[in-house]
């Protein structure tokens, strides 16, 4: 007697973990670190030692036009005004960057989830919603996390870019999904039943037919988990950018020669 190979269904799952890859969002494009915290407002983006309940302003900007340092306003001149306000707004600009790219790794999941357990369950199955439902809160938080409008806080350890796009958020997303499936093994099994019930118990052509599929829904995840990618290499040029400006009013502002607040990749800078 045949055995059924579970291999068959695991190429249709197993394009969700590519989704979840840290590959696709924390790829070795440049290498970022923040010698500080920073805080970013509606009104200011200020740079600080310490937590954030305890925390010491080494400089700020109001406004995008308004530098103090070590709490005291700074006097500008019309060149030192423009580097300040270009430099506040490229990084306020920075922020919905990493947040698109972030909601659109969620979009993909939820998308891939669909396509796979629509295609083995069938429409508006429960395993599917629960993912979706599931998904959509991880989401949503992350549309909160990147919001200005309560203030968007990194530590001085820096943003801690696995627990956005790496590590833990592979982990989440892996959680969510074998839970909903352990959850729901017992719909899976009647529906991969009812599956060689109908093709008359022909176990090949239903291992073909779910090997097919994987294939497929593993193409389109992966094309489109390349444009995030090409997305993650367009936010790196935004950070080379800042981080450019920032030597510049290192170099014109006296006050700020000794703050070296972000540093990326020389190799990459090279690059650019």
């Amino acid at each position: 007697m045949k055995t059924l190979s579970l291999s068959s269904f695991g190429l249709v799952l197993a394009p969700l973990s590519l989704l979840a890859s840290s590959s696709v969002f924390a790829h070795d494009s440049c290498n970022i670190e923040l010698d500080a915290g920073i805080k970013i407002s509606k009104q200011a983006i200020e740079f600080f030692q310490g937590d954030e309940e305890d925390r010491t302003s080494l400089y700020k900007i109001v406004n995008n036009e308004t530098l103090y340092v070590n709490g005291k306003q700074i006097s500008l001149t019309s060149g030192q005004q423009s580097l300040v306000t270009e430099y506040s707004t490229s990084i306020r600009a920075v922020v919905p960057e990493v947040k698109n790219i972030a909601l659109e790794g969620i979009d993909l999941a939820v998308d891939g989830v669909n396509l796979a357990f629509n295609e083995l369950l069938g429409e508006g199955n429960s395993v599917g919603e629960d993912l979706t439902f599931e998904l959509g809160k991880l989401r949503k938080e992350l549309d909160a996390r990147f919001s200005t409008d309560g203030g968007f806080y990194i530590d001085e350890n820096g943003m801690d870019i696995d627990e956005v796009f790496g590590e833990e958020f592979e982990t989440r997303i892996e959680q969510v999904v074998e839970e909903a499936v352990m959850h729901s093994m017992g719909s899976i099994l009647v529906a991969v039943g009812q599956e060689l019930l109908f093709s008359g118990g022909d176990m090949d052509s239903f291992e073909t037919r779910m090997e097919s599929f994987g294939h497929q829904i593993e193409h389109e995840m992966e094309t489109r988990a390349e444009e995030i990618e090409e997305k993650a290499q367009e936010l790196c040029h935004s950070v080379v950018k800042i981080d450019r400006l920032e030597e510049q009013l290192k170099a014109e502002i006296s006050e700020l020669e000794d703050f070296d607040i972000l540093v990326v990749d020389n190799d990459y800078h090279d690059n650019i």
